[in-house]
C-alpha cells in the first residue's frame, strides 16, 4: 500500500487515497461543515476547473471533451454562484466565467429562442442527442434559464460590468418561445422541435417529473407566456398525477409507483423552493421528503438482494450503469447506486444524505472520490464502479447542499419577480 498523504485546503484536513482498492491508513472524521466544504469544493471543480475551455459551457461528461450541455450549464451556473460566495474562486473570476458562457449562449444553435440539448463547446453548432432530435429541446432550455434567471437575481443593479450581464440573461430569457411549443395552441408542450424533422419526436410533457420548471418558467415568460389550462391539463393532466398512496407506510402524493428517480426532486427545485410551494395538487416539501424516504427505504428493504445497499447506502436516480445508462428507480432497479440520489436530497433527509455522505466517502472513497468529487456512480454486485463524471448529475450536489446550508440558490430564484407571476398564475401558494 502506498503511503497516505494528508494536506490542507481551505484549512480542511484531507485524505489521499492511493492504490487501487486500497483503504485508507487514516481516517479524519471531519466535522459536518468541513465535510460539506470538501464536497462542495471539489464537485465544483467540475464546472469550473473543467469547463470547456472555449465556451466556458459545462462538458456533458469527462469522457466528451467537446460536448457541452445546456442543462447541465444551468446546473454550473448555480454552482459558480455557490463557488463565489464559499471563496472557491473571486466574485470577478466567477463573473468572467459567466460573460464567456453568455458570448456563447448568445451566438450558437437556437430555435424560436430555444437551445438544443448538446451543443459543440467550439462551434457551437448542435450535436444530435438522438436520431430525430437535433434541434430545440424546452426542458434542458429551461434548466439552463432556471441558472440564468438565479445568477441574472444574484447579480449587482448597482455595479456597470453587472448590470450589463443581467441585461444579456434579460435578452435570452425573452426570447425564448415558451408558448410556441404548445405546436399551434394544444393544452401542453412539447419537448423537442427540429428544423429537419419538425414536430416528428412527438413528446409531449407530462408529469410529474423534473419537469415542472418547465412549465413554471413558461407561464412566468414576460414575452412568450403559456396560459394556466397548460400546466393543468397538460402537466398534471388533469389531476392525474396525483398518487395519494402509501408506500413502506409513507404517503406518496405525486407521481408514479414508489416515486420514479431521485432526480424528479432535485432538477426542478434547485431554483424552485419547494419548502411551503403548495399547488392544487400536492404541497411539494412533502412530495419531495417522501419521494426521498420511500426510495431510500426501498434500498434498506432491498428486495433483489443487491450487494451494498443498507441505510447508510442508498439513492436510485439516473446515471451510468455497468452496461451504460439508465434512470434507476424502485422499479427500475440494476444493483447501482447513484452518490448524487442521497447527496443531492439533503435539504430532504439531511441526517439521512449526511450519513450516506460519511459512508461514500470514508468506505468507499478509495474507489469513489476523484478530481471533480464522487464518481457518477456504483454496481457493487457487478464489482463496477464508473469512472465518469455527468454535468446533470454533479450540479445538484453543489446547489443543493448549498440550499440545505443557507437557502441561497432557492432565495434567489424566488426573488424574480416573473417567478412569483407565474406561480401565482399556475395556483401555487409559498
Amino acid at each position: 500500500m502506498k503511503k497516505l498523504l494528508i494536506w490542507t485546503i481551505l484549512g480542511i484536513s484531507l485524505i489521499a487515497f492511493t492504490g487501487a482498492g486500497c483503504k485508507p491508513e487514516v481516517e479524519l472524521q471531519l466535522t459536518d461543515e468541513k465535510l460539506l466544504d470538501l464536497v462542495q469544493h471539489q464537485t465544483f471543480k467540475y464546472f469550473y476547473d473543467f469547463a470547456h475551455p472555449v465556451s466556458g459551457m459545462s462538458r456533458e461528461r469527462n469522457s466528451t471533451l467537446d460536448t457541452v450541455t445546456s442543462g447541465g450549464t444551468g446546473f454550473g451556473i448555480m454552482a459558480l454562484i455557490v463557488g463565489v460566495e464559499r471563496g472557491f474562486i473571486t466574485r470577478q473570476e466567477g463573473t468572467s466565467h459567466l460573460e464567456k458562457i453568455l458570448d456563447f449562449l448568445e451566438t450558437c444553435d437556437r430555435y424560436h429562442g430555444v437551445w438544443p440539448h448538446w451543443l459543440s463547446g467550439s462551434t457551437g453548432e448542435v450535436i444530435p442527442f438522438s436520431a430525430k432530435d437535433n434541434g430545440a429541446d424546452l426542458v434542458e432550455t429551461a434548466f439552463l434559464v432556471q441558472g440564468l434567471l438565479t445568477m441574472r437575481e444574484y447579480l449587482y443593479e448597482s455595479d456597470s460590468k453587472e448590470k450589463a450581464l443581467k441585461d444579456r440573461i434579460d435578452a435570452l430569457w425573452e426570447a425564448v418561445e415558451w408558448d410556441w411549443f404548445t405546436r399551434g395552441g394544444e393544452e401542453v408542450l412539447y419537448w423537442h422541435w427540429s428544423p429537419e424533422f419538425d414536430w416528428e419526436m412527438n413528446h409531449a410533457i407530462r408529469g410529474h417529473n423534473e419537469t415542472l420548471i418547465t412549465y413554471v418558467l413558461a407561464a412566468s415568460s414576460p414575452t412568450h407566456p403559456i396560459d394556466s389550462l397548460v400546466y393543468h391539463k397538460g402537466y398534471a393532466r388533469d389531476g392525474e398525477i396525483v398518487n395519494g398512496n402509501e408506500f413502506y407506510g409513507i404517503k406518496l402524493p405525486l407521481g408514479e409507483e414508489l416515486g420514479g428517480p431521485l432526480f424528479f426532486s432535485h432538477y426542478s427545485f434547485l431554483g424552485l423552493d419547494p419548502r411551503n410551494l403548495e399547488d392544487t395538487y400536492a404541497n411539494y416539501w412533502e412530495q419531495n421528503v417522501n419521494h426521498t424516504l420511500i426510495n431510500r427505504q426501498y434500498c434498506i428493504e432491498n428486495p433483489k438482494n443487491y450487494k451494498g445497499y443498507s441505510a447508510d447506502c442508498w439513492g436510485l436516480t439516473a446515471s451510468d450503469n455497468h452496461q451504460f445508462y439508465s434512470a434507476h428507480s424502485p422499479t427500475n432497479d440494476l444493483g447501482v447506486i447513484t452518490p448524487t440520489a442521497a447527496i443531492s436530497s439533503i435539504p430532504y433527509t439531511p441526517e439521512h444524505s449526511l450519513k450516506a455522505i460519511r459512508y461514500f466517502y470514508y468506505e468507499l472513497g478509495d474507489r469513489l472520490w476523484g478530481d471533480y468529487g464522487f464518481h457518477d456512480a456504483f454496481n457493487q454486485s457487478e464489482h463496477w464502479w464508473a469512472d465518469s463524471y455527468l454535468a446533470i448529475d454533479q450540479g445538484p450536489i453543489v446547489v443543493m447542499i448549498e440550499n440545505y446550508r443557507t437557502g441561497m440558490l432557492w432565495d434567489l430564484l424566488m426573488s424574480a419577480p416573473e417567478i412569483a407571476g407565474g406561480l401565482q398564475k399556475l395556483g401555487f401558494s409559498y
